[in-house]
């Protein structure tokens, strides 16, 4: 008798390991692989400063899609100045994705002149307060052209966005460089 009730408690203790250890892997949740560019969900507004002047922007990230994909909407106006004499409203849409199969940050911008630029982020070149995304293709662009978007994170609430692009067989220049502040979450 004394043999099945240390039995049954031995059963019992193991059951309620096993239901624990159950409950405590399926509560344990995988690192998101989009983290870096999470804390761009919101609203911002900031100045806009290159070679189509000076001017405003305006750009919200959501989740779209099941939030499978991280959606940018931004409008950058430019009014008429010395170095843009008819002045412009640039509008782009980007999405941001994660890559399984190459274990990397995705973004795609789709622009209102017809073009579209692809790029990785480069996982050397990154860390906590920089985002380092550079080109891999464009459509509707001359492929031996190359971009990179850097993304510096001064707070929670502020970073510095500076688009680079260099001709085929010269240096990256800075095309344009957009300070954000948040609006709201």
């Amino acid at each position: 008798m004394a043999y099945r009730t240390t039995l049954g408690w031995l059963l019992l203790t193991v059951m309620a390991l096993w239901i624990a250890a159950s409950l405590a892997t399926g509560q344990e949740k995988k690192a998101d692989p989009r983290q870096p560019v999470l804390f761009l969900v919101g609203e911002w507004e900031g100045t806009a400063k290159g070679k189509a002047g000076t001017g405003t922007v305006r750009r919200t990230y959501s989740f779209v899609l099941k939030d499978r994909y991280l959606y940018e909407k931004n409008v950058s106006t430019y009014p008429p100045q010395e170095a843009n004499k008819s002045g412009e409203v640039h509008e782009h849409w980007s999405f941001f994705s994660y890559d399984r199969a190459r274990a990397i940050l995705v973004l795609r911008q789709f622009h209102q002149e017809g073009f579209v630029n692809q790029y990785s982020m480069n996982k050397s070149a990154s860390g906590p307060n920089k985002l380092v995304f550079e080109s891999e293709r464009f459509e509707n662009f001359d492929n031996n052209w190359r971009a990179r978007e850097v993304y510096e994170i001064l707070s929670s609430d502020e970073f510095v966005e500076t688009f680079e692009l260099a001709a085929p067989g010269k240096e990256l220049q800075v095309y344009s460089r957009n300070s954000f502040k948040r609006v709201k979450r």
